[in-house]
């Protein structure tokens, strides 16, 4: 996970994810090379395979923030798009033009 080559690190980062996945859970050493790492980049999916697959109780305090803010932002995101949808649909009907 230090290596300067993004790509060779991506590596490290997906065998974590792929050992939060069997394992259900990770080694302090793993969590904190995923938290220095950070969301956004190459580290993205492992977390969230980690925030997935990891029970709630064995994740650290870092990644039990992480997994609340992940939970809250994907449930506005699904009610946010639930709206627009329903909007949409209205506005197709009003038109006329049903699909």
């Amino acid at each position: 996970m230090r290596l300067s080559e993004a790509g060779q690190r991506g590596f490290a980062f997906t065998a974590a994810g792929h050992a939060a996945r069997l394992n259900r859970e990770l080694t302090p050493e793993l969590y904190a090379g995923l938290r220095a790492e950070g969301p956004g980049g190459v580290a993205e999916h492992p977390i969230r395979d980690t925030l997935t697959f990891v029970p709630f109780r064995k994740l650290p305090p870092w990644f039990k923030r992480r997994w609340v803010y992940v939970a809250v932002r994907d449930k506005l995101q699904a009610w946010w798009l639930r709206c627009v949808y329903g909007i949409e649909d209205a506005w197709r009907a009003v038109r006329g033009h049903s699909s």
